[in-house]
């Protein structure tokens, strides 16, 4: 397990009837792990002084530096998406969505790419661009109001760094989704992510993209393969820090033509709608089995309301937190299945906290939604693309279905063609 202390703690839940502000991060309740960026303009010169690699069959056109390649249309992608028919029972939608997304050798990137792939699964990865940004060069990163090189989480080691290039180009390739958690996460103080401007989140957008983008400049590695995708193109969407500072966030993200964001803490299982120009896919308050009220559907905020702000707890209470954990999801994700079909947005982090039973609570939770009738486990991107193509007027008469609602007579009486 990483260096918590160095780290810090991601997370914040819905404890005792009241939301500790921010999922994933909690103000007030510890700090966090991870990072995520956006889609920019042109496809970014080589750096001087750095050779332009040549084509390769196997690895596509190269972008700038070689760190990034063009390969063409993305692999194992769902058919295009059409319109619900008149009376047609909507699809349950579940992302499953991970923050940070760096390995650092404790096998949890590639041991859920297997699960995604053996379950038919697509997931979003929010990459930290500072995870591949080696320490001897953290000098690069400037982040807005707070010192260079500053980060409340840690730089990998360029060992876990080459690790985590393999899995992110295996992620693409496998049909995942990367977008983006930013750099340094900040959660607290005066250089909070809450506190930055939109030009502070368009500085930080723009270094993430840069560390993704020139790794190969960055480290010097020449004998590891290109991340196989344009990156500008790519990143479509993100999740703050903290959940914090959103609404200084999407007038930067709307700019760069991001599609979505993922970052409203408390959201209700409800169907989703835009803020601005992009759709609001918040984490959701799910029922939390055995306690009187709800909880944010994030592995951390299991983990704050029951071993508080401690990621080792009493190892004796451990089967039964699992059981709590994975049954939170399955009891949000049956509520919205047998009642609205509103899409339910889970996030995670690759670590072991208490012993990994949210890791644990996680799998098994999929392997319970898996199979089952109109269920579909996609990406963020994914979701988006079913979205856009459908009614406006349909899409607006499944918003006014309450949490736990079905609808009066039945999907073929509510969604007939008038």
């Amino acid at each position: 397990m990483r260096d918590i202390t160095r780290r810090g703690l991601l997370g914040a839940g819905l404890g005792a009837a009241a939301a500790i502000t921010a999922a994933g991060c909690g103000s007030g309740t510890g700090t966090a792990p991870d990072g995520a960026g956006g889609p920019g303009t042109g496809r970014g010169a080589t750096p001087s002084g750095t050779p332009k690699p040549s084509p390769s069959p196997s690895t596509g056109r190269p972008i700038g530096d070689g760190s990034t390649a063009d390969t063409g249309r993305q692999p194992h992608q769902p058919p295009k998406p059409v319109p619900l028919e008149p009376g047609q029972t909507p699809p349950q939608f579940v992302v499953f969505s991970w923050d940070g997304a760096g390995e650092v050798g404790n096998g949890l990137f590639p041991r859920f790419l297997e699960l995604a792939r053996n379950h038919g699964a697509a997931m979003t990865f929010f990459l930290s661009g500072i995870y591949l940004l080696p320490e001897s060069k953290k000098s690069l990163y400037r982040p807005p109001n707070n010192g260079i090189g500053a980060s409340d989480i840690g730089y990998l080691t360029d060992d876990h760094i080459k690790e985590t290039l393999t899995h992110i180009r295996r992620a693409w390739l496998d049909g995942h989704e990367i977008g983006t958690h930013f750099n340094g996460h900040f959660c607290a103080g005066s250089g909070s992510v809450g506190k930055w401007s939109a030009a502070d989140w368009r500085s930080e957008i723009d270094q993430a993209v840069k560390f993704v983008t020139e790794w190969r400049t960055n480290s010097g590695w020449t004998d590891i393969d290109p991340l196989p995708f344009d990156y500008r193109r790519e990143l479509v969407g993100a999740r703050t820090p903290c959940l914090l500072g959103q609404d200084a966030l999407l007038p930067a993200a709307e700019r760069l033509g991001w599609r979505y964001d993922a970052s409203s803490p408390g959201g209700r299982q409800v169907w989703p709608e835009r803020l601005g120009g992009l759709w609001d896919l918040p984490l959701q308050q799910v029922p939390f089995p055995g306690r009187s009220f709800e909880v944010l559907s994030m592995d951390y905020n299991m983990l704050a309301n029951q071993s508080g702000n401690s990621t080792q707890g009493v190892p004796a209470r451990f089967p039964g937190w699992k059981t709590q954990a994975r049954d939170a999801y399955l009891t949000g994700f049956s509520r919205a299945y047998e009642s609205n079909r509103a899409p339910l947005f889970i996030g995670n982090h690759f670590e072991q906290w208490n012993g990994g039973i949210y890791m644990d609570a996680v799998e098994e939770a999929l392997k319970g939604m898996a199979g089952k009738k109109d269920v579909r486990l996609v990406s963020f991107r994914q979701f988006c693309d079913w979205l856009d193509v459908q009614d406006p007027a349909i899409l607006a008469k499944l918003r006014t279905l309450e949490v736990g609602q079905a609808p009066a007579g039945g999907w073929n009486t509510f969604l007939r063609a008038s």
